[in-house]
């Protein structure tokens, strides 16, 4: 059923085919892709000149569905609760990251960024996915992160899939944490 109905839906096709997907976040307009897609993830940092050994975060609907990417065991104890209650939310985490969860994401480092977000267009889309998405700032590295589509469309052009809504209107990007020690990594 999935099938037949992915073909109704650009978003999906493109998803699948490995096309890069530019969607409003918390803050700013984000650009991923699949997460299990190393030549789609490729593209992604080849139009933002963004380094690969800075790894990417992966935002989802649900912490369920980052579980393939999250080693969940290794999460240590006394961390989970704030982790699991800041989330749906504009925080992201540094955890253990999974045996299965790609160098390609991860980069450099032995942990994985991961955000469950509250934003009702990415809900949307993940749960239409399947999956979570790579989520990065829309942008060319070293420029402002795009607010809205128009401000992606000048960056990217027709190059990317944009999908439809508006930023949840805070001013920051998601903060980050470790997971280990709960230390801010961005504010």
């Amino acid at each position: 059923m999935q099938q037949e109905s992915s073909h109704d839906d650009p978003v999906l096709n493109a998803f699948i085919q490995g096309q890069l997907l530019v969607y409003p976040t918390e803050a700013v307009m984000g650009i991923g892709c699949d997460p299990d897609n190393e030549s789609a993830l490729m593209s992604l940092l080849a139009i933002k000149n963004r380094p690969a050994e800075k790894g990417v975060i992966l935002i989802a609907d649900s912490y369920s569905r980052l579980l393939p990417y999250v080693d969940d065991n290794a999460i240590r104890q006394d961390r989970r609760t704030q982790i699991i209650s800041s989330w749906p939310g504009p925080v992201t985490w540094l955890l253990p990251k999974s045996a299965d969860a790609p160098a390609w994401i991860t980069g450099e480092h032995s942990k994985i960024a991961v955000r469950v977000t509250n934003h009702p267009v990415v809900r949307q889309l993940c749960e239409k996915l399947g999956k979570p998405l790579v989520s990065t700032s829309a942008n060319p590295s070293g420029e402002a992160p795009a607010r809205n589509q128009q401000e992606a469309r000048a960056y990217f052009g027709d190059s990317v899939v944009y999908v439809d809504g508006e930023t949840g209107g805070l001013t920051n990007p998601s903060k980050i944490f470790d997971g280990d020690t709960g230390a801010v990594v961005r504010s």
